[in-house]
Parts: structure tokens; sequence; C-alpha cells
């Protein structure tokens, strides 16, 4: 049975195991998805010494950090600076680890159907690994990227949520949620953007998946933008990440 997983730091509330656990069992494919929470990234090099993993996945906060324990990069994640997914190659008695991204694939496929003309210029909330990933992924399909941030500070690129005045905010008509405000149990809070200054041109996209409605979703909602949560990014990213560990 090959053994498949994801990690990160909390994952109580994963969707990956039923997920693939489900995908398994419909395909008569012998093996098992399994969830391995890591209080440190240090933590690493222990787990893969216990376990033999054909696969893995890798979610918040350690989609940059496990880069460092890794062999080898696929040239667009090392362009991104962030993997989601790992594959194990052995030969001759000796393990190979390469990364890859799948979340530009299942972004780009989730949100190219609600592109509008006008969707031109896009605000990114959040800086961390998710960020990167969906600022190429947005980049290559001729939309420009402002980043957002509350430590806009130590990034140069970024600005703080109290610029967003309304003339950032008419600009920017794409807003993508990349941090993980309003993820369950934590459900009632949500980005501090003014969404009284959002309207029927906005196109809000939250990667948060659970709650399939979140208050980011609910509130552009109320100011007539265009919603859609991660539930359907996340199963395009996992059906690639699938097809990564399995290719010859």
């Amino acid at each position: 049975m090959k053994l498949y997983g994801l990690i990160g730091e909390k994952l109580e509330h994963s969707f990956s195991k039923n997920f693939f656990t489900e995908k398994f069992e419909k395909e008569g494919i012998d093996a098992q998805y399994e969830l391995y929470e890591l209080p440190q990234i240090t933590e690493f090099p222990t787990l893969l010494a216990n376990n033999e993993f054909y696969g893995l996945n890798v979610t918040f906060p350690y989609k940059e950090k496990v880069m460092d324990y890794i062999d080898q990069m696929d040239p667009e994640a090392l362009e991104i600076g962030a993997i989601n997914t790992i594959r194990f190659k052995r030969r001759g008695g000796r393990v190979n680890t390469k990364g890859y991204n799948t979340d530009v694939i299942g972004f780009t496929n989730s949100i190219r159907p609600l592109l509008q003309p006008h969707h031109k210029h896009a605000l990114i909330l959040g800086t961390g690994g998710a960020s990167k990933a969906i600022r190429f992924a947005l980049n290559k399909l001729g939309i420009d990227c402002q980043l957002v941030s509350r430590h806009a500070q130590d990034f140069p690129c970024a600005i703080n949520y109290h610029q967003l005045t309304q003339e950032v905010m008419e600009k920017h008509e794409i807003i993508v949620n990349c941090s993980p405000l309003g993820m369950y149990p934590k459900v009632d809070v949500a980005p501090s953007i003014p969404y009284q200054l959002l309207n029927q041109r906005h196109l809000l996209f939250d990667l948060v998946y659970n709650p399939e409605n979140t208050l980011f979703c609910q509130l552009g909602r109320e100011h007539g933008a265009t919603v859609k949560n991660g539930l359907e990014m996340l199963h395009e990213q996992a059906l690639a990440s699938w097809h990564i560990w399995n290719k010859d």
C-alpha cells in the first residue's frame, strides 16, 4: 500500500484526507492518505525517516520553509518560491524528493471563467507561500498585482490595509484573500478591507474553503461583488498533485 499525506501546522479540518480516501476507494487504488501535523518544520526529516512516502502535499505555514529540505525543484515552483506538492522517486535504494506548486493550476482553472475584460488589476491579501503562487498565476493571466499586508514594512512591494483608499479599490477589481482569516473555527473574522467601496465590477476570491460561505464572501456579495471560495481550486490542485505523483 502506497502512502501519501499532507503536512502543515493545524490540519484537523483539512479537506485532503477525505478527498483522497474517497478517490482511492472509488478507483480501487491500494493507497492511503494521512495528515501529519508538524509544530515545527524541523521535524520534517524525522517524519521522512519514519515513513515510506510516495507523495506529500504541503499547507500553511510550510510552503516556503519546506523548500530547504527538498532535493530538487520544478522550475516554476522555484520561480514562485513556494511549493505545495512533493514527489518521491526511489531508485537503487535511494530516495529523491522534488518540489512542485499546483496552487497555480488550481487557482487559474478556478478563476479564469469569472474574469471579465475590465479585470486588469488585483489586490492580494497576505504575503505567505499561497500569495506567491496566486501572484504568479495572475501575472501569467496578464493581471497586475498589489500585495496587501498587516506587516507591509517587511515587504517593499506591499501596502498596508489602511492604504486601501477609494482610488485603490476602484482600480483593483479583483481581490484575493490568501490569508487564513475566516477559516473554521474562527468564522466571524474577515480581512479588513473597505467593503463599502465594493460594487458589481469587483471579483472576490477566497482561498479559504471551510466554511464555504466565508464572511469575506458574504460581505462581498452584500455589496454586489462576484465571489468564489477556494473549494474548486483545492480539487483542481489535488488532482494535479496526483498526476505529478504518478507520472513517469
